[in-house]
C-alpha cells in the first residue's frame, strides 16, 4: 500500500504555522499590505526634516502658493504658503513617489472609515491625513517607545480612551475603535488650544510641550512661530501633516493613480463571535486565505479571537462568506471545539498586557530567538534598545513591548514516531468533486453526510489544506 509523508491535520494549528515556506510568502506579504518600510521611512523623514531647498522643477512655486491660497480657503488648518513647506512638499514628491503611490491605494480602504468616524465627532475630516504621518497606514505599527496603531497611542492613552489591550486583542490596532478615540482625543485638545495646528502638535509631543514652546516663544500662538520651541519631531510634524494633505488632494495633477483596494469597507461585515475563534480556522471552513482575514482582523495580535465575560468580539469577513458563516455556526463552532482539543500545545492564557517589559539575558539568548518569542521583530528590538549590533551579554536588560505572550514549547519525545497518512481505498460509489473557487476541505466535507476532512485527505493523498480550482477530488458516498 502506497504512503505519503503527511503533513500536520487541521486540528494542529502549531505545526500549520510552522511551514516554513508558508510563513515566509506570509510575511513578505504583510510586509507589502501593512507598508512596514513606509513606517520608518515616514518616522524618520519627520523627525530628519532640514527645510532644504530642493530643486523640483515639476511644482513652479506659484503654482504651489495658487494651490495652498486654495486648500488653505476649505480647511480650518493653517496651510499658507512658507519656504519650509515648500522644500517638505518638494522633497516628499521627488524622493518618494513609490511610497506614496502605495499609501494613495492603501488610502481607499481606510479614508472612508476615518472619515465615518470624524464626522461623528464634528472633527475635521483633514485629520485622516494625520494617520499616514503617524503610522503609514499600518494599523500594528509599534514606534521605538511603544506607541501603537494606526493613531499611535501609547498604553495608558489608550486605556484612558477605551482601547483594551491584552494578551490576545490589542484594541490601538482595531481601525474603527482606535479612530473613535482619536476623534475623542484630538477633540479634547482642540477644546484646550482653540487651534488645530496647536491641537495636532499636542497630540504629537503632549500639551505639556506645547505649552511650554508657547512661553519661550515670548506668547506666540502661531505654530510656525513657536516651532524652534518645540521638539525635533514635533518641529516636522505638522510640516509632514500639510505636506501629505496637499499631495493627496492634488494627487492627480502630480500623476498618482487611484487604484482600488482588495477591500472596501462596504465590501465587508462584522459576525460577534461566539466560541473562542482562530483566523486559521475561519480560513479553511471559508476558504478565506488567512492573509486577508488578519488584513481586516488587525487588533487579534496572535490570529485569536477570543470570548471574554463582558466584552464583545467581532469577525469582520468579506461579505460573500458572512452568510456562510451565519449559516452554519452550528457545525463550525463544533469543528473548531474538536480542534481545539486535539492541539498538542495550550493556547496561551488569557491576561492584561503592559506597556512593556524588562527581559534579562539568559544563556543561549540571541536577538531572533527573543524577536520571536515576544513576536516583535529584531530590529524593533535593537532601536528600542540603542543596539548597534547583535550581540548580547548575559544579563544585559532589554526593554521589549510584546505583541505576544510567551509559551514555553513542550518538549517532544524522540521515541515517538511521526503519524504517516495513508492513501486509504474508497467504498461504495464513487463521485468525482471538481473544486470551485472559495472551496475549503471543511466545505466540501459538508456536502456529503458523513465525510470527514480527514477521509478526503486519505481518499485522495493530500498533505495540507490548500486546494486549486479545479482540481478534482474522489468522494465516497458510502
Amino acid at each position: 500500500m502506497e504512503t505519503v509523508e503527511s503533513t500536520p491535520d487541521s486540528t494542529d494549528i502549531k505545526k500549520l504555522k510552522d511551514l516554513e515556506l508558508a510563513a515566509n510568502f506570509d510575511e513578505k506579504w504583510q510586509e507589502e499590505l501593512y507598508s512596514t518600510s513606509l513606517f520608518d521611512t515616514i518616522y524618520k523623514s519627520v523627525t530628519e526634516l532640514s527645510f532644504e531647498d530642493v530643486e523640483y522643477p515639476e511644482l513652479p512655486t506659484d503654482t504651489l502658493k495658487m494651490r495652498l491660497e486654495a486648500l488653505n480657503a476649505r480647511t480650518p488648518f493653517n496651510v499658507e504658503y512658507n519656504p519650509a513647506l515648500e522644500s517638505v512638499i518638494k522633497s516628499y514628491l521627488k524622493h518618494r513617489r513609490k511610497s506614496l503611490q502605495k499609501l494613495i491605494s492603501l488610502s481607499n480602504y481606510y479614508f472612508p472609515l476615518f472619515e465615518e468616524e470624524l464626522d461623528k465627532h464634528n472633527i475635521p475630516l483633514e485629520i485622516k491625513y494625520l494617520a499616514i504621518v503617524e503610522s503609514a497606514l499600518r494599523p500594528r505599527a509599534k514606534s521605538r517607545v511603544g506607541a501603537t496603531g494606526l493613531w499611535q497611542f501609547m498604553f495608558g492613552t489608550g486605556k484612558e480612551y477605551g482601547l483594551d489591550v491584552s494578551s490576545y486583542v490589542d484594541e490601538r490596532s482595531d481601525p474603527i475603535k482606535s479612530t473613535e478615540a482619536a476623534s475623542k482625543y484630538l477633540a479634547r485638545l482642540y477644546k484646550i488650544f482653540g487651534d488645530w495646528d496647536l491641537a495636532l502638535a499636542a497630540y504629537n509631543s503632549g500639551p505639556g510641550n506645547v505649552t511650554k514652546a508657547i512661553r519661550r516663544s515670548g506668547g506666540y500662538k502661531n505654530y510656525w512661530n513657536i516651532r524652534h520651541n518645540l521638539p525635533r519631531e514635533t518641529a516636522g510634524y505638522l510640516p509632514a501633516f500639510l505636506a501629505n494633505m496637499y499631495i493627496f488632494e492634488y494627487a492627480e495633477a502630480h500623476g498618482f493613480k487611484n487604484i482600488k483596494p482588495n477591500f472596501v469597507l462596504k465590501e465587508t461585515d462584522t459576525v460577534l463571535v461566539k466560541n473562542m475563534i482562530t483566523l486559521d480556522q475561519v480560513s479553511e471552513v471559508t476558504g478565506t486565505p488567512v492573509e486577508e482575514l488578519q488584513f481586516l482582523n488587525p487588533s487579534y495580535k496572535l490570529d485569536i479571537i477570543p470570548v471574554i465575560k463582558g466584552e464583545n468580539y467581532y469577525l469582520r469577513l468579506p461579505k460573500e462568506v458572512v452568510g456562510t458563516f451565519v449559516n452554519n455556526e452550528a457545525q463550525i463552532y463544533a469543528f473548531v471545539k474538536e480542534e481545539f482539543a486535539k492541539r498538542e500545545k495550550p493556547l496561551p492564557q488569557f491576561f492584561n498586557a503592559t506597556d512593556r517589559i524588562r527581559y534579562r539575558v539568559r544563556s543561549g539568548d540571541y536577538l531572533g530567538k527573543i524577536a520571536r518569542r515576544y513576536g516583535v521583530r529584531v530590529s524593533q528590538i535593537k532601536r528600542w534598545n540603542g543596539l548597534r549590533s547583535n550581540d548580547l551579554k548575559i544579563g544585559q536588560r532589554l526593554t521589549i513591548y510584546p505583541r505576544k505572550p510567551y509559551t514555553p514549547p513542550i518538549a517532544k519525545s524522540n521515541s515517538q514516531p511521526q503519524k504517516k497518512v495513508e492513501i486509504k481505498p474508497i467504498t461504495g460509489d464513487v463521485i468525482i468533486y471538481t473544486v470551485k473557487s472559495g472551496d475549503s476541505l471543511w466545505s466540501i466535507s459538508q456536502k456529503f453526510s458523513g465525510v470527514s476532512i480527514q477521509n478526503i485527505r486519505e481518499w485522495n493523498g493530500i498533505s495540507g489544506s490548500n486546494l486549486k480550482p479545479g482540481m478534482k477530488l474522489k468522494i465516497s458516498k458510502g
